[in-house]
């Protein structure tokens, strides 16, 4: 199995702050980094880190060539991403505070440039059973989804960041919605989980569906189960990238034929030691890590 990751490329620019910036105030950063990120690129690193085939579709200006080398350095296939000469890559402004929760603020620049071409070459190679998975970081994600479709691949969508444009895409097609608690109640109009999950399976009932929950773990469901796992209780530094790990390490269970649970827990495993360290990919554990950890969560 492939997986066909068309996904953002970031330059994350992470400033660390005693507390998230309110309207109209000026606050002092105690620490700053400029690191690789952007939600496509972050997955596919965790896929690589995971053990997974992953071929990275994407755009950066070339002259940030190395942020592609350093995906490449963790097992990605970048031979699909595209140097753009006139076009800023995508970057993010980051906060992170003291209590590890974070702020983002995004520029598409390069991930907003995909066109029919790019689409066509690039699932050139797909077969049927392959994955195709998407964030919503990228333009074009109506004409990625109807070729994924038109091939008979498993789509795999992260509505991420939600925006009214996503209920305007042909959802239909989706095998595998992963959305977070916001993302859920955002697709779904409702708040209580199941009330959620009851509006998701009427709209969507040949989908499944992963939502993950924060520190009360994860649940998948379709119409015909539903598996819920705890989290792992561990010293939080910096939340971001840890939706991005859990996705990552989800579908490698699932390449890996492993149960739904033992997947659940492999990704909220894998999603936890991502939380201890600050950064993006950085923060990403590998696989021989996360195995040890579920061996030996305390």
């Amino acid at each position: 199995m492939s997986v066909f990751n068309f996904g953002s490329i970031n330059i994350d620019f992470v400033y660390q702050v005693p507390h998230l910036v309110k309207p109209g105030e000026t606050l002092s950063s105690t620490h700053f980094q400029s690191v690789l990120g952007g939600k496509g690129a972050n997955q596919s690193i965790a896929l690589a880190k995971a053990g997974v085939d992953v071929k990275h579709v994407g755009a950066v200006n070339k002259g940030d060539i190395r942020f592609v080398e350093q995906m490449q350095s963790y097992g990605v296939d970048c031979s699909l991403v595209r140097l753009c000469d006139d076009v800023a890559s995508g970057h993010a402004i980051i906060q992170v505070d003291e209590q590890a929760e974070n702020s983002i603020i995004l520029f598409g620049g390069a991930n907003q440039t995909f066109c029919p071409q790019q689409i066509d070459k690039a699932l050139t190679s797909a077969q049927a059973g392959d994955y195709l998975l998407i964030q919503n970081e990228i333009n074009a994600l109506h004409q990625v989804m109807q070729a994924a479709f038109d091939k008979k691949m498993k789509i795999v969508f992260n509505p991420a960041p939600m925006t009214p444009s996503v209920n305007e895409l042909p959802l239909s097609f989706v095998d595998l919605f992963v959305l977070n608690e916001i993302e859920a109640e955002q697709i779904s109009g409702f708040v209580n989980l199941n009330d959620i999950k009851a509006a998701l399976l009427e709209r969507y009932p040949e989908s499944h569906f992963v939502i993950t929950l924060g520190k009360q773990g994860a649940c998948f469901f379709n119409k015909e189960q539903e598996v819920s796992v705890e989290a792992f209780v561990v010293n939080a530094i910096d939340t971001t990238a840890a939706g991005d790990t859990f996705i990552g390490f989800f579908l490698a269970g699932l390449e890996q034929k492993q149960d739904i649970t033992d997947a659940l827990s492999f990704a909220c495993a894998a999603s936890a030691l991502s939380v201890t360290k600050s950064g993006a990919a950085q923060s990403i554990p590998d696989l021989n890590d996360v195995n040890q950890f579920l061996r030996h969560p305390k």
